[in-house]
């Protein structure tokens, strides 16, 4: 084997030489001592190399921090925000998909506009809520408004009070202690659950009396919202006054002004606002005795009562302009608060009207937001579902139809609400002495055909208004609609579906973006304005005004929440099957202790 030159390098040398030319553009000169090999060039590579190990080190560094923060920002509970910002919280509440899918339905048939023509909400859908209280899997509006106030968990008919009977501070009274502004704007009574969990802390929803005392600052914290706008007018004056359903004589519009609140009490007050630039906080509106009517009503009463885009509009100039010169900005919550009362009624005539105002004023919030120089987020959810709603309904035993007829929905100019009244009115006045025949043409004719729009109305169906002892007119007025247009209920309760969460943007609220349980929601309000609900609860929880009986170490008496539960409610485990359909007489959460205190508008428990 013929021997190696000893002057020449190997092959394995050279090719490693050559790789080395060909990556460095420096050619390998094997005859250079080791020492000068160390000179300038030799360093420069070096220096090369450090650098793109730190580089790649520095990358992977940024991809796991990165990482770590996206996985973070899907707990509501970490990742805080700094700087000015507002938040602005909507709830449509008893609004489920189905409510949805109908109104768009609605919306493209009435508009004669193409499929893909939605409403401004399923643009901005981001998830769904699961939405059962400590007391059921089927919530309702005090319990589900308790999750996104506090961000906890307690039983159907509690005012942001858990089930250990102790208070929670909101999220509203902590961005008051942060040193933002607050507001509450609905279209039902300010006192009803929903407005009343972010403002006020009873034991049952339907101490409306103490609710509002509570929203005036008649409470531990004192005066928390600096702009109150909706109805229940009739909660806030005395029981000697016209238009009072207050069981006592208290003041309530006089004590408020005493406190500095500007207040107005009908649309002429409103549009003395001119749209917030004329308005002053604190201020307090009430627009109506219990309720604003339904949309479907309003609109021909526009002169008195002012949509909820209006109010929604009013209400963000008033506090954008208040805090313009603040550290802080405001955080509001906006409800569109009938579309559960539609649902309650059965009503979809009304429920879809209602849906469209909601989706009007989530417009409004979403231009304002464009428009406005502070930063804020527009988050969106329902309490619940109401009405077990479904756009499809079996009306004879044969195989049913695939279809619901959004044309019999559009033919009714008013709410099966607006029609009890009337019918009433007339079967106690002029109709009472009237023969059969007589009523029938009548209530076909001046209620039937003028207000629904419907002209196949059978005899059958207006003997049923005629001769009803059972429910309440307006259930049988919004059926007629119903089976019309193919439309299904199951319940004029509540029911346990998921509903869906909307934000301003899926960027501005990630820790939302898909299924979540609804305290999580209230998490999200109080990361994004990093509140400190744990410092407002002590707060609250260190005034007794009335000192236990009981034995030492038993839950304290907070009788300022009103009277308690009776000892044997049962707020934090779920009921069974009793193998009967018999309704319980057990009480089960504050469900049949709310009935006892039934408002005006008979609608608590909703």
């Amino acid at each position: 084997m013929a021997s190696q030159d000893p002057t020449r390098p190997s092959n394995d040398t050279d090719r490693n030489d050559e790789e080395s030319t060909l990556l460095t553009g420096q050619r390998v000169d094997r005859n250079i001592d080791n020492d000068s090999s160390r000179g300038p060039q030799f360093w420069r590579q070096v220096g090369l190399f450090t650098w793109a190990l730190v580089a790649t080190a520095a990358v992977i560094v940024l991809a796991i921090v990165y990482q770590h923060d996206h996985s973070v920002g899907k707990d509501p509970h970490k990742a805080r925000h700094t700087g000015k910002r507002n938040m602005i919280f909507m709830v449509s509440d008893g609004m489920g998909p189905t409510s949805l899918s109908m109104t768009r339905s609605f919306r493209q048939h009435v508009e004669n506009v193409p499929i893909d023509n939605i409403l401004t909400l399923d643009k901005h859908h981001i998830g769904s809520s699961r939405t059962r209280s400590s007391s059921s899997l089927v919530t309702d509006s005090a319990a589900g408004a308790t999750a996104f106030a506090c961000g906890m968990k307690s039983y159907n008919g509690a005012i942001s009070v858990l089930p250990d009977h102790t208070p929670c501070g909101t999220v509203l009274e902590a961005a008051k202690a942060a040193g933002y502004l607050t507001g509450l704007v609905v279209t039902t009574r300010i006192t009803d659950a929903t407005p009343a969990c972010f403002s006020s802390h009873v034991n049952i929803r339907g101490y409306e009396d103490l609710i509002a005392e509570h929203q005036l600052g008649e409470y531990p914290l004192g005066v928390q919202v600096d702009l109150i706008m909706g109805g229940g007018r009739c909660h806030f004056l005395p029981n000697s006054t016209a238009g009072s359903c207050r069981a006592d004589d208290k003041d309530l519009v006089k004590l408020a002004k005493s406190k500095g609140f500007n207040y107005f009490d009908d649309r002429k007050g409103f549009d003395a606002l001119k749209k917030g630039k004329a308005a002053k906080l604190p201020l307090l509106g009430l627009l109506a005795p219990t309720d604003i009517p339904y949309e479907i009503d309003r609109h021909f009463r526009n002169d008195e009562f002012p949509s909820l885009e209006e109010m929604t509009r009013t209400a963000l100039k008033t506090l954008s302009d208040a805090t313009k010169d603040s550290e802080h900005g405001f955080f509001i919550m906006i409800e569109g608060s009938r579309i559960d009362h539609a649902g309650h009624g059965n009503d979809p005539a009304a429920q879809v009207h209602e849906v469209l105002a909601y989706d009007k004023a989530f417009a409004a919030v979403l231009e304002f937001l464009e428009k406005d120089s502070t930063p804020g987020v527009l988050v969106s959810t329902s309490d619940h579902e109401t009405g077990g709603l479904a756009a499809a309904r079996q009306l004879h035993q044969s195989y049913p139809e695939y279809r619901w007829l959004p044309d019999a929905l559009a033919n009714a100019t008013h709410s099966s609400e607006y029609l009890e009244p009337k019918l009433n009115a007339y079967l106690e006045g002029q109709g009472h002495d009237h023969s059969r025949d007589k009523k029938r043409e009548y209530i076909r004719e001046k209620l039937i055909k003028a207000d629904l729009g419907i002209l196949d109305v059978t005899d059958a169906e207006i003997d049923r208004l005629i001769d009803n002892t059972a429910n309440p007119a307006a259930y049988l007025f919004a059926d007629l609609v119903s089976r019309r247009a193919q439309i299904g209920w199951s319940t004029h309760g509540h029911s346990a579906a998921d509903v869906s969460i909307f934000a301003s943007s899926p960027h501005d609220a990630i820790p939302l973006v898909g299924n979540h349980e609804n305290t999580e929601v209230g998490g999200f309000i109080a990361t994004y304005l990093d509140l400190d609900l744990d410092a407002i609860t002590q707060k609250l929880k260190g005034v007794k005004t009335k000192p236990s009986t009981s034995s030492e170490g038993a839950t304290p008496d907070y009788s300022w929440m009103g009277k308690p539960l009776d000892k044997d409610v049962v707020v934090d485990e779920l009921d069974t099957y009793h193998g009967d359909f018999k309704r319980r007489l057990r009480k089960r959460g504050a469900d049949e202790a709310v009935h006892v205190e039934r408002s005006s508008c008979g609608c608590d428990g909703h």
